[in-house]
């Protein structure tokens, strides 16, 4: 059996961050996303993984290598444009061969693994296993319609006014039936081959389809909010470990201070983690915060967000919800003349507190 992942998305959803990063490496708890996938497919007995890359292929290429941390074997798979999750599929024939493959996108978040799917579905073999989740809006989702039985009775993409709402997961199962119905589809509307349609066609052609609903924990992590509730969820199970050096500071609760950051005259209440090479000083962290490496966090305020690798928050006073990029810089603006000064990229969000 083999693995197809796909990373090759633009995360528009994500932007400005993903203008400069692959969405499928913003971290989670300081790992990447795609890095969670990558061990719940290992942990699933699967070594043989092919990866699906877009225009950030380089820089996933980097983060993943040959796959021998993850006990993988990688196959990169050039997709020249993201056009729907079939269309990868298709680009992937020659890889996948006539082998049995669960496809995972990248950018999710599943919570449990893949292992008790994947053993049910080598079991039983149907020509296509889906999993779903019950979510409170499922018109941005594909969604899934059941019978009085739990059988599964039709598929909608994105549709204006779900007939449930059960959305699919972005873990599916697939034998080799599935090629010659991903083969004959047309675009849909939204110019992409959509796998609802080709789930939909191995149905149609008489073919057994299964379907489970997960009570696990799932996120398709293509937002800001999305992105902090997964990085809240890792660090509630996270286990504390003090490497780092801290000094004249007060820890409180799950901590995690990575080998070479440093802490001083700070109060820290977990889950909190700091990367390697990050200062924290004369600060407070709230729960539910990830700083990364090589960050600056000085006379200042932050909970419930997450900083990237390289930024520097300096002399700024209650920030929290929020996702803060590489390498960026907050500083309090001056105190005359009273106006505040941005530099922001496209796409930005900015959201300043009026004083009176």
């Amino acid at each position: 059996m083999k693995a197809l992942v796909l990373a090759g998305g633009a995360g528009t959803r994500l932007r400005p961050i993903t203008h400069t990063s692959a969405k499928q490496l913003v971290p989670v708890a300081n790992k990447p996303v795609l890095f969670y996938g990558l061990e719940a497919i290992a942990e699933a007995g699967i070594t043989d993984v092919g990866i699906v890359v877009g225009s950030t292929a380089q820089e996933i290429r980097r983060a993943v290598g040959d796959g021998s941390a993850f006990g993988l074997k990688v196959t990169y798979l050039p997709q020249e444009a993201p056009l729907g999750l079939a269309h990868a599929v298709l680009i992937a024939r020659d890889y996948l061969g006539d082998d049995d493959f669960v496809m995972y996108l990248g950018d999710n978040f599943l919570i449990g693994g893949i292992t008790e799917p994947v053993e049910r579905f080598r079991r039983e073999r149907p020509a296509a296993q889906i999993m779903l989740t019950r979510v409170p809006d499922p018109s941005g989702f594909g969604v899934a319609e059941l019978d009085t039985e739990g059988r599964l009775i039709g598929l909608e993409e994105k549709p204006d006014k779900p007939k449930s709402d059960l959305a699919l997961v972005g873990v599916f199962l697939f034998t080799s039936a599935v090629h010659p119905v991903v083969a004959a589809l047309a675009p849909s509307e939204r110019g992409e081959l959509e796998i609802t349609h080709a789930v939909s066609g191995l149905m149609d052609a008489g073919h057994r389809v299964e379907a489970t609903v997960t009570e696990g924990y799932w996120k398709d992590t293509g937002s800001v909010a999305d992105m902090l509730e997964a990085n809240r969820l890792v660090l509630e199970e996270m286990e504390p470990e003090i490497a780092g050096v801290v000094g004249d500071s007060e820890l409180i609760g799950r901590v995690t201070v990575a080998p070479g950051a440093v802490v001083r005259r700070s109060r820290i209440v977990g889950p909190v983690i700091i990367g390697a090479g990050s200062l924290v000083e004369d600060s407070y962290l709230g729960p539910f915060t990830s700083v990364a490496e090589d960050c600056q966090i000085i006379d200042s305020e932050l909970e419930y967000s997450v900083v990237l690798g390289g930024a520097a928050i300096r002399g700024v006073r209650r920030i929290e919800a929020s996702l803060i990029g590489h390498e960026v810089e907050v500083t309090p603006a001056p105190r005359t003349p009273r106006a505040h000064r941005l530099v922001l990229g496209d796409h930005s969000k900015v959201q300043i507190c009026a004083s009176s």
